[in-house]
């Protein structure tokens, strides 16, 4: 049986706590990995390691750590076959898609290989009397980062990547499901010549989360993952000092006026909702059709188009998703599914029951589909992260624009419209952090930044972007005066203006 270790100090350790995980292959439902859990002395000998690294590593200038950042680009795209492979082993994402959550991670690296610009003061010349007045960046000290297991290469990216660019050192606490992926990341870091104990891996559960959270020598907590762990991250974080960005979960809203390409839209909601099995915080689990006539229409196109989807295997290259990560995660999803019959939704698709022959003991669930949910029902408040799309009906565009504006999460929300002015003023007056008009997944790209509204985001910072060089940095200004001879006098007793 592999066994999955803590990488810290630049090499694999193990655990002295004793407690171990299993690692599943969702498509099997198989063990195939035993993970060592950490605690408090695991965590205490990864910030020692990167206490004593992150001052020489901020003393290097911001040119030479882009070049590790580049080199690091350069692994990456050698070993994608590789980690793909890896990584749909344990998630269950079909290869495709797990080339996708490296990619766009990989992007946030590129953006960050831009760090010499980014890390620029401002300077003003003669802001008084033979005054000069400027800024500069400086890292934080060490980092850490909790990262969920729905995409277990792009948001640790997402994390260490502006934290190490800007000079911190930075501990990495990955999902339990799939924990391979991040210390394969690590391991080509240091290949790119990354110091010793700039980026570790730790692993554990709640017991290391807390630690990590009251740890005096870590500065800085960046955490993805559902909004009540999310809650609770930054509340204890922020308590013991901390600084902390905490994105929680979602409930995505899709739009669609009488004036949309149905066809078009079909294609994009299928995808959004169904692709990596819904267990997305962008997906997209709810569709607003406005008006009687578009809902029936949609509904007609949605079913047709599940009839067509395929569920397979991760290797599958003709699949359109694989397993959910786990057997608990999908008894979840399934009473969801219950709740929602429950409550008196239309349950048009049903996707329980669903096996993959050869496969039986994997964690399949087929596509469902929902119709006339409304706002009250439990199973339209609550995130359900699986591959179930819902329905709900809209009068006219005042009311299909109150019900993501309305909802406990603000993550995303889609608008499919040819109409500009309609278009416009939806992006005005939705209350949600990311829009898109014709785009089912609006996720920024890496030069802007992720970040949602309400429940979906705890703290003052979203992630990656330049908001992501703010979070992993604090501010100096600098007011200095260089003297002519002359003396101060009395005026030394005045506060300072620059009159």
């Amino acid at each position: 049986m592999r066994i999955i270790d803590h990488l810290i100090a630049g090499g694999f350790a193990g655990a002295e706590s004793g407690r171990t995980g299993d690692v599943f292959d969702p498509n099997t439902g198989q063990v195939q990995a035993t993970l060592r859990l950490g605690d408090k002395a695991a965590l205490d000998a990864a910030v020692a390691t990167a206490k004593a690294a992150q001052p020489g590593w901020a003393a290097i200038n911001p040119q030479r750590r882009a070049r590790v950042l580049f080199r690091f680009k350069e692994l990456l795209e050698q070993n994608m076959q590789a980690l793909a492979e890896l990584l749909s082993a344990e998630h269950g994402k079909v290869i495709d898609d797990s080339k996708g959550d490296l990619l766009r991670g990989l992007e946030v690296v590129e953006f960050c290989c831009s760090i010499p610009h980014m890390l620029k003061g401002e300077y003003s010349q003669g802001a008084g009397p033979g005054i000069d007045v400027y800024s500069m960046r400086q890292p934080l000290g060490i980092g850490a980062g909790i990262t969920p297991f729905n995409f277990p290469a792009m948001i640790p990216m997402w994390m260490f990547a502006p934290a190490i660019a800007t000079g911190n050192a930075f501990i990495l606490k990955p999902s339990e499901r799939d924990p391979s992926v991040p210390n394969r990341l690590c391991e080509l870091m240091l290949e790119a010549g990354l110091p010793d104990g700039i980026l570790q891996v730790v692993h554990g559960d709640k017991e290391m989360v807390d630690a990590i959270l009251d740890h005096p020598d870590i500065a800085a907590v960046s955490f993805v993952g559902s909004s009540d762990i999310a809650h609770y991250v930054y509340k204890r974080g922020v308590a013991a000092g901390k600084r902390v960005q905490a994105m929680g979960g979602a409930k995505n809203h899709g739009i669609i006026m009488p004036d949309a390409d149905l066809d078009a839209a079909v294609s994009d909601l299928v995808g959004a909702a169904y692709g990596s099995a819904g267990e997305r915080c962008m997906a997209l689990p709810v569709v607003v059709p406005v008006g009687e006539e578009t809902a029936e229409r949609l509904r007609e196109k949605l079913v047709a188009a599940i009839g067509t989807l395929r569920v397979g295997v991760s290797t599958d290259r003709d699949a359109q998703y694989g397993p959910v990560v786990t057997a608990a995660h999908k008894a979840k999803v399934e009473q969801w599914i219950q709740t929602g019959v429950d409550e008196g939704a239309e349950l048009v698709v049903d996707g329980r029951g669903f096996s993959l022959q050869g496969h039986e003991q994997g964690f399949f669930i087929g596509p469902s589909l929902f119709d006339r949910v409304t706002p009250d029902m439990r199973a339209y408040q609550e995130e359900i992260f699986g591959p179930v799309l819902q329905i709900v009906r809209a009068r006219d565009f005042e009311e299909a624009l109150a019900l993501p504006s309305q909802h406990q999460y603000g993550n995303g929300v889609a608008l499919y419209t040819r109409n500009g002015h309609a278009a416009r003023e939806f992006t005005q007056r939705v209350q949600v952090g990311m829009v898109g008009i014709n785009v089912p997944i609006p996720v920024p790209v890496a030069y802007h930044s992720f970040g949602g509204w309400k429940r979906s985001s705890f703290g003052d910072h979203n992630q990656y972007g330049m908001e992501g060089i703010r979070f992993w940095t604090k501010t100096k200004l600098v007011t200095q005066r260089w003297p002519d001879g002359g003396a101060s006098g009395d005026s030394a007793f005045i506060i300072p203006t620059m009159g």
